[in-house]
């Protein structure tokens, strides 16, 4: 094919045109599937939040335990912020392991835009470690098949921990509050942890004032949305009071004011107990957030 278009010339040229992914304006991406979304969210505003040992501090292992700690990056992108908690959790460096990471990590990272994610795995620095799919999470039959295919490799039936990282806006709205209710659902059944990094309302204003200035059909759900306000607290509510969750931390907020959420799976505790150091560095917060009020 390439011959063929280098002899036709022009042609040749408008073909190449044709096989190109087209590229959204930077408002028309309705499922939060932005082409160039680490430009305005770099990965390093998350990290800085996270402990680099936090996996390790989660899942110890237990005597000869060798299997990876398993995890499901939920609306990937194009994998920027995937390849950097790999690197960030195994604190590597220039390909280097800086610290003694005791166990391997082994992430499954899905988004709905299959350009986005045929660029992640172009891009990806260990693809035998990050595994790069096109799922719309919200199918449960697609979701079902390929989510079993990757855990049943390790004889798993549930990962270690999931990342939903400014995904809840995108379900939310293309899908309604029942939407986000099941969303979330299927997460809490799916994963042990689950770090959780929700967008709040003024985002969701933000995003539907886009589409109007670009002539776009108006989500959906938008107006007809009962779940609103401070969408931290929904999120936390429906997760804890609704999906049998426990709030384990927040980690604190980034740069344009997402907080991150971390929560465990009550009916998991007694494998993996909470490590007493986050307990205490969540009490601590606790205490610095009401002097400061």
């Amino acid at each position: 094919m390439a011959a063929c278009a280098k002899l036709a010339g022009g042609d040749g040229e408008e073909a190449r045109k044709e096989e190109e992914p087209q590229v959204l304006e930077p408002g028309a991406a309705p499922f939060g599937n932005f082409p160039h979304y680490s430009r305005f969210h770099p990965p390093e505003q998350r990290l800085r939040l996270l402990p680099p040992e936090l996996l390790q501090r989660l899942f110890p292992p237990k005597g000869s335990e060798t299997r990876p700690i398993l995890g499901l990056d939920v609306g990937c992108n194009s994998g920027d912020l995937s390849v950097a908690l790999y690197k960030h959790f195994l604190s590597l460096h220039d390909g280097k392991t800086c610290s003694d990471a005791s166990r391997e990590l082994r992430f499954l990272c899905c988004d709905i835009d299959p350009g986005l994610v045929k660029r992640a795995e172009k891009e990806c620095p260990f693809p035998d470690a990050l595994t790069f799919i096109t799922l719309d999470f919200m199918n449960h039959r697609t979701r079902k098949v390929l989510l079993s295919s990757f855990l049943n490799q390790f004889e798993c039936s549930v990962f270690d921990i999931g990342f939903c990282m400014s995904i809840t806006m995108w379900i939310h709205l293309n899908h309604g509050d029942q939407g986000l209710w099941e969303f979330l659902a299927h997460l809490s059944s799916l994963c042990c942890y689950l770090l959780v990094e929700p967008q709040p309302w003024k985002c969701y204003r933000a995003a539907a004032r886009r589409l109007r200035k670009l002539g776009l059909h108006d989500f959906d759900h938008f107006r007809s949305l009962a779940i609103q306000g401070d969408m931290a607290n929904q999120i936390v509510q429906i997760l804890t009071q609704d999906h049998g969750m426990e709030l384990v931390c927040c980690f604190g907020n980034t740069s344009w004011d997402r907080s991150l959420l971390l929560f465990k799976a009550k009916h998991t505790i007694e494998n993996y107990p909470i490590p007493e150091s986050l307990i205490e560095e969540e009490k601590e917060r606790n205490r610095l957030r009401f002097w400061r009020q």
